[in-house]
């Protein structure tokens, strides 16, 4: 086990920015692709449900990634499909964590974003970064509340995702957090 601090990945969002218009022009490219939450909620026979779900991800952003100091773990709806769908893609190994979600879009009587509680759960205390598109302040005071370590919740704009004021966040958060190796 190591001490270096968490990287909570999200896809939507972060990674895939799909509320982009143009991505062509700075590197991204365009998949297909058939996640089983997806499938699940598609119209049986449906034109979508055969052409798949279109992502669009940044080979670079693997090895971006794997240059910080952190260990890095998937936090999103894609849980383990990320490492087979998402990660080969972007220049990720095939095996990261994965926080599991049970509570897939349940809606949380006081509002919080469904995955907080689950997020500071399986971080467990120790230092982390969260990054994804549906962080609101409410998330951020009840890291805060509730998690013993330190911890940065990163909202991402979905129109841009992950890109280099992000990166700039990471590395200066990391330095902030202690040396690593």
């Amino acid at each position: 086990m190591t001490d270096r601090p968490l990287l909570l990945l999200d896809v939507d969002g972060p990674l895939n920015p799909f509320g982009a218009r143009l991505l062509r022009h700075r590197g991204y490219v365009t998949r297909r692709v058939h996640p089983t939450n997806w499938s699940a909620r598609q119209k049986p026979g449906s034109r979508r449900l055969r052409r798949g779900l279109r992502i669009r991800l940044h080979p670079g952003h693997g090895a971006r990634l794997l240059a910080l100091p952190y260990d890095l773990a998937w936090a999103t709806t894609w849980m383990h499909e990320a490492n087979e769908m998402i990660g080969p893609v972007i220049g990720l190994p095939a095996a990261l964590p994965v926080i599991e979600f049970t509570n897939l879009f349940a809606e949380e009587p006081d509002g919080l974003y469904w995955k907080t509680r689950r997020v500071v759960e399986w971080a467990d205390g120790r230092p982390f970064v969260w990054v994804d598109d549906m962080i609101t302040d409410l998330d951020v005071r009840h890291v805060a509340e509730h998690h013993t370590g330190r911890a940065l919740l990163l909202r991402i704009d979905p129109r841009r995702g992950l890109g280099e004021r992000e990166f700039a966040e990471l590395e200066r958060w990391a330095r902030d957090v202690g040396p690593w190796s």
